[in-house]
């Protein structure tokens, strides 16, 4: 029998589609997996095994990713009846129960794909480290004790071990991204409004939030995405429909591009590691080599506007109204003995903020900060600028556990923490940009760096193009990290 454990999910579900393997046994390996690896990494919170076993009974063969084992984050998506504490204290003693699918959900499922259990997550998705006081940390397979990136980190460290060969994840600063740099993936932040939020949201976090997955291969990115877009009704907007499915654009020739090279972090953070550096301008003389012209270039804008603070005007107010919304759900009022320090302090923050703030401080400059980016990109009357930003995905390599914790009685410390890091990832929500991050490089210590590529609104085609150029010309696949299935 075929060895199942590092093929992608495109390629397992060619295996169920040709009959040349059961889903039920690529479920049941899953499994086997997840058991053997998940008391060391702790990625996995809530299993669905039998849920999953389930499913593959009643399964129809012609999904695109017919049964392929799957995880979905701890947060957002999830299908009726199914567990969902997003990280948080009260959610968890509640034993609360997600009472229908989300769109997203239902996609995934019509897809095929066999859910097995629920990725952690940081509670409310707020860090960019994965400890939840309530489930613990997850860690990072390339290294125990090492973060894997938040606040998809479960999904990350899932993926990377090899459980099951692609995860459900989601991004609000760079949660798709973080983890996928700091675990060796690849990690696709799709363009605002490509991938629906629905029936409970329209959009969240002023735009910044969207949702698709972890993969090892950028094909299961392509399939990922050409499952979860498209518009649903109520959706305030939509993206720019693709003139092809986006597996498509895996080999296609993206043609010469001209790709700016930021390898140097906004003035408004500390300097970047020279790792991260490093695998930036690695990474250009890739491209370079493929034909592209690559220049030290960004938009002037990420040095004269201090986005790091706008973000937090935008995520506090949403903080505080989402645990308004919280506190609806479970049909009580929440307390700081409910959530972490430093979920209730970023709440108690945006309680205080003025909504007039919010609009002139936030929203104005939020505009500004957008209409910059993208005439980076293209003029708006003229031909295309730049066709791509290339960067660093974090400003270090992976760090320890507890580097983004700030010590007790000071959490707002953890804003400054944490942002340091990401000087790259926030740009993308904001401007609702998409950006991928590609396993191009390790240190020499052995721990994965992520470089980032971000294109125009809409073309996340050009992302997926450039994406498989460099994964042929500089493989990725056969790296494995030290706790993996074998």
């Amino acid at each position: 029998m075929t060895d199942l454990t590092w093929l992608d999910a495109t390629a397992q579900a060619d295996l169920v589609r040709r009959g040349e393997v059961a889903a039920a046994d690529l479920v049941a390996a899953a499994i086997d997996r997840i058991t053997d690896l998940n008391p060391r990494l702790n990625a996995v919170v809530f299993e669905m095994f039998e849920e999953g076993v389930k499913r593959v009974a009643e399964l129809k063969a012609d999904g695109p990713l017919a049964g392929v084992p799957f995880l979905v984050k701890n947060i957002l998506c999830a299908g009726a009846g199914e567990p969902v504490t997003m990280g948080m204290r009260a959610f968890a003693e509640a034993g609360y129960r997600q009472p229908h699918d989300t769109y997203l959900a239902r996609r995934f499922r019509d897809a095929g794909l066999v859910t097995l259990g629920k990725t952690n997550t940081p509670e409310f998705a707020l860090k960019g480290a994965t400890e939840p006081e309530v489930h613990g940390p997850t860690h990072n397979p390339w290294r125990l004790g090492y973060s894997p990136g938040g606040s998809s980190g479960g999904a990350a460290a899932a993926v990377a071990s090899g459980m099951v060969p692609v995860a459900h994840a989601n991004d609000g600063g760079g949660s798709i991204r973080i983890p996928a740099s700091a675990c060796g993936l690849v990690g696709l932040k799709p363009s605002r409004g490509r991938v629906s939020l629905g029936p409970d949201a329209g959009e969240m976090w002023h735009g910044f939030a969207c949702e698709l997955g972890v993969t090892r291969t950028t094909r299961d990115t392509a399939a990922l995405l050409d499952i979860a877009h498209g518009f649903m009704p109520g959706d305030p907007y939509t993206a720019p429909t693709p003139p092809r499915p986006y597996r498509q654009e895996i080999g296609a020739d993206p043609g010469r591009l001209r790709i700016g090279l930021m390898d140097r972090a906004p003035s408004a953070w500390p300097a970047l590691h020279g790792d991260c550096a490093e695998a930036a301008r690695d990474a250009g003389r890739l491209l370079e080599g493929l034909g592209h012209v690559v220049e030290p270039a960004h938009p002037a804008v990420l040095d004269e506007l201090d986005y790091r603070s706008l973000f937090y005007v935008i995520v506090t107010a949403n903080t505080h109204a989402a645990l308004e919304g919280a506190a609806a759900v479970l049909g009580r009022p929440l307390g700081p003995e409910d959530m972490e320090e430093w979920t209730y302090a970023l709440g108690e923050l945006g309680a205080r903020q003025r909504t007039v703030d919010y609009l002139r401080s936030g929203e104005a400059q939020l505009h500004v900060l957008t209409r910059e980016v993208a005439s980076w990109f293209a003029e708006p009357f003229g031909p295309t600028r730049f066709d791509l930003l290339l960067s660093p995905t974090l400003r270090t390599p992976p760090p320890p556990h507890g580097a983004m914790t700030a010590p007790p009685g000071d959490p707002l410390a953890t804003r400054d923490l944490l942002m340091d890091l990401i000087p790259f990832t926030p740009v993308a929500n904001m401007t609702g940009q998409p950006a991928i991050s590609l396993p191009l490089h390790w240190n020499a210590e052995g721990l994965p760096i992520g470089v980032q590529l971000m294109a125009q609104y809409g073309r996340e085609d050009l992302l997926l193009r450039v994406a498989s150029q460099l994964e042929q010309a500089r493989p990725w696949q056969h790296r494995r990290p030290g706790v993996s299935a074998r």
